[in-house]
Order: C-alpha cells, then structure tokens, then sequence
C-alpha cells in the first residue's frame, strides 16, 4: 500500500498563493487517485487568508474560510515529501538536502489574482504528473 505523502506549499504570507496552490492541487490529485495530501503555510503569515481566495475557491466548491495561514516549520519541511515555494526564503529551517521547487515567478494574488492561479495551475498539472511517475499512485 502505497502511503500518503505531503506535498508543502510555502509563501511568505500563507494566505494567498500557498492556500491556492494546496487546495487546487488536492482537489486534482484526489480527481487522479494519487496518495497525496497538500498543506500550505508561510514564513511570515498574515492573520487571515486573502478575501480573494477565499471567494475564489469558494466558486470551485472548496471552503478555506475557516483557515487561517500558520507559520512554517523545521517539522513540516522535514515531513514533506515534496515542497514548493513562492519565492520565500526558508532559511534555517530547511534540513540539510531539502529540494525545494521555486515558482518565484507566480505574480502576486494582490496584483491580478487571476492571473498567479492561471501561473500556479499551469505548474500543478506538472507537478502532479510527477507525482503520480514518482510514486504517488495508488
């Protein structure tokens, strides 16, 4: 049986992209039958996630209003079986040999949200298919 691995998704403010990279991606490697669980966080969050979002999943049928972003830590990075940033910084916190995938490039939620969830869904779809070659199939 094939366990259930952590994909982390890391922005400063664990409110915006983070939150949309980790429920889009779920929401799609459940559709694929991957053994995958997301989780977002951030390394400065803010207190609430972005309203945007937050209406934006919402439309999708994906409820993230009682979430509120968390500080990333040295256990979560190190618990992950994959971990993507949005241009942040993990400092110290990183162990020793961590991948860390960087999509610095995804414009900010506050600029045009439409677009960064277009950049960041363009890059799920990548990344799942790599899941799924890596072993995250059923």
């Amino acid at each position: 049986m094939t366990p259930i691995r952590t994909v982390l998704f890391v922005c400063a403010h664990g409110a915006a992209k983070s939150v949309l990279a980790a429920a889009d991606f779920q929401r799609l490697a459940d559709r694929r039958g991957l053994k995958l669980r997301a989780a977002a966080a951030g390394t400065d969050p803010d207190p609430e996630v972005s309203s945007w979002v937050v209406q934006a999943l919402r439309e999708d049928g994906i409820d993230v209003g009682d979430q509120r972003p968390r500080r990333v830590t040295r256990d979560d990075l190190a618990g992950a079986w994959r971990v993507v940033a949005f241009g942040c910084d993990l400092g110290g916190l990183a162990p020793p040999g961590l991948a860390v995938e960087q999509w610095g490039d995804v414009p900010a939620v506050g600029d045009n949200g439409n677009a960064a969830r277009a950049a960041i869904t363009a890059r799920l779809g990548r990344l799942l298919d790599d899941c799924g070659r890596a072993g995250a199939a059923p």
